[in-house]
């Protein structure tokens, strides 16, 4: 057994990844078994056969023919899509069904093999409850678990003072009239500064909201004014990566000439100097620009992680101006897809609030040469456009809602906290995909008569790999763990038992009961066998990661055994060394032969 240790999470966690270390193996045998009632197996026994009862060897050993990574390898390159339908009115369509749909990968219709529908509530029962054995008066006691988490993720190394400003007074009121006992809340920033992990402590809430403020990530000021408007020329990263990237002369000209207006007072005998002293900028703002969008979309992906890990509805409102990813296409395609494959919402706030695109910020004057004005606010003009791309992306990539051009941000806080009234997850597996990395478009049609508009991802990136099946088996568990779904592909019930060891000090024991009867056996070597995998993971009432277990459990058995526990099945037992408080209890069971999951939710509540 292998003891998993509680995380911090400031979010840079790998918080998934320690819980897939191996375990000390659990060795069946007859002899154990018939001393334990009803199947049960004692913790960390590994005990064999005496040699009388060892059956000689078959020279045609009884086996299974398929592979269990089969179907592993079908799930990697599963393509999830998160589809939103509007009608006209912009209400949310319901009653749709999959031959509703159909999919296109780059222009070739696909087979549509998953098919969900979603509501806030049927993701809110999806929630933990009590364990089947725990009496729910004793439970409750006026306990109030979490059913929904939303993660304000504030674009610091973007935001603007001014912006910023607003969205906490919205963000303080929201906190005041929105946020329910169910609900937890928690504060992430780009930057990593000022930030608290999810919590219902509204004081806590709004002291970190306080402290948030917009914050350089590249010493240059922060990436939408990279020097805070005073250097000069005046620039910003679209500019300066269409200089650098695409080779745009007439951005190059503009960049020359706000230089030597505002450097060398107009002096067009020193146009090379100017020329020279603007490349630098040009490579300076750049650079900012590269660095600062790497920080903002590792930060999505690491808030992802965190609020994946993490029991009912998950939302993530990310709060940002937009930004330009140029090389960066691959990971923003990483992450719609890592959020969709976790049912996690990204909705976004552009906080510009109301703006007319192309005239620029009236309190940050245009300080660049007058006769290229023209040109320097079509720039303007197709840089706030790409910056919308983004958010708008990010949005209908995970099946969220982007509010922008507004100024009403308690409107906004409102409907990007809230999960779609519905939404249709679907999945296809493309066929004869090539690990190549390419880029594939998508495109989501409705056949359903109606006027409709429909919200989805555009596209997705191939791996540039193909992930082994213990790889691929590996991060199925993992993602089980951390899900809040409950899962049947094995006949598997848990209780939870509980003593006081002392004032402050408890011990949880959860009992997994398998029935072997409908479990998938191969004969080897005149024995049956079969490796179960079981997990068992324990969370605070805030969804945070406390500790967890993970055992082997390998069967290898007579067919007098298998008998005989096929009528009474085996109970194994996993202890938690705990304080009093309420927890969340997590159980996972795979077996190696079929490769499937079973996952269960528990409550235990240990008074002090």
């Amino acid at each position: 057994m292998m003891r998993l240790r509680r995380r911090d999470f400031p979010i840079a966690i790998a918080l998934r990844g320690s819980i897939l270390i191996l375990g000390v193996c659990a060795l069946l045998s007859r002899p154990s078994l018939a001393q334990s009632p009803q199947g049960s197996v004692p913790q960390n026994s590994s005990m064999t056969a005496p040699a009388s009862q060892s059956p000689e060897k078959s020279e045609t050993p009884e086996m299974t023919t398929h592979e269990s990574n089969v179907p592993f390898r079908v799930r990697t390159n599963l393509v999830p899509i998160r589809v939103v339908v509007h009608d006209s009115h912009g209400r949310a369509v319901a009653n749709l069904t999959k031959d509703d749909f159909r999919v296109l990968d780059d222009g070739k219709p696909q087979t549509i093999s998953n098919f969900v529908v979603e509501t806030p509530t049927t993701l809110a029962k999806q929630a933990v409850r009590p364990a089947s054995n725990a009496e729910p008066a004793e439970l409750t006691g006026g306990l109030q678990l979490p059913t929904r988490f939303v993660a304000f993720l504030f674009d610091d190394a973007h935001l603007r003072l001014e912006d910023l400003m607003q969205i906490k007074i919205a963000a303080d009121h929201f906190l005041d009239t929105s946020i329910q006992a169910t609900d937890r809340a928690a504060v992430f920033t780009v930057s990593e500064q000022s930030q608290l992990d999810f919590t219902d402590d509204h004081s806590k809430l709004r002291d970190t909201l306080f402290h948030v403020m917009p914050h350089s990530v590249t010493g240059l000021g922060t990436a939408s004014d990279p020097a805070g408007g005073t250097e000069c020329p005046p620039m910003d990263y679209y500019e300066a990566d269409q200089i650098a990237n695409k080779d745009n002369r007439q951005a190059l000209d503009l960049a020359t000439q706000d230089t030597l207006y505002c450097e060398f007072k107009g002096d067009h005998r020193l146009l090379h100097a100017a020329a020279d002293f603007a490349a630098m900028r040009v490579s300076e703002v750049n650079t900012a620009g590269y660095t600062a969008t790497q920080y903002a979309f590792r930060r999505l992906e690491e808030v992802v992680r965190r609020i994946a890990a993490l029991p009912g509805q998950r939302i993530i409102i990310f709060i940002s101006p937009g930004f330009i990813y140029p090389t960066h296409e691959t990971e923003l395609s990483q992450i719609i897809d890592q959020a969709t494959h976790a049912n996690v919402f990204i909705n976004t706030l552009d906080a510009r609030g109301l703006y007319t695109a192309g005239l620029g910020d009236a309190s940050q004057p245009y300080t660049g040469s007058p006769a290229m004005v023209a040109f320097a606010n079509t720039l303007r003009l197709q840089a706030q456009s790409e910056y919308t791309m983004l958010l708008d992306g990010l949005a209908d990539g995970t099946g969220g809602f982007a509010f922008r051009n507004n100024n009403d941000f308690d409107a906004g806080l409102r409907m990007t906290a809230a999960a779609p009234e519905i939404s249709y997850l679907l999945g296809f597996t493309p066929q004869n995909l090539k690990n190549d990395g390419k880029f594939h478009n998508l495109k989501v049609t409705v056949f359903a008569k109606g006027s409709y508009s429909v919200q989805a991802r555009h596209g997705y990136f191939a791996p540039r790999h193909g992930a082994t099946p213990a790889e691929v088996a590996e991060q199925d568990i993992e993602e089980a763990v951390f899900s809040q779904e409950e899962l049947n592909g094995l006949p598997v019930g848990m209780k939870t038992q509980f003593y006081k060891t002392g004032p402050s000090d408890a011990k949880l024991a959860v009992l997994t009961h398998v029935d072997i009867a409908h479990v998938q056996f191969q004969k080897e070597e005149g024995r049956n066998r079969n490796d179960l995998v079981i997990v068992t993971a324990l969370f605070d009432r805030n969804g945070n990661f406390i500790s967890g277990n993970k055992e082997i459990v390998e069967l290898r058995l007579h067919d007098a055994t298998l008998e005989r526990l096929s009528r009474t099945g085996i109970t194994l037992k996993s202890n938690l060394d705990v304080k009093p408080g309420a927890y969340l209890v997590r159980l996972v069971v795979r077996d190696s032969n079929s490769a499937l999951l079973s996952a269960q939710n528990g409550v235990v509540e240990i008074p002090y």
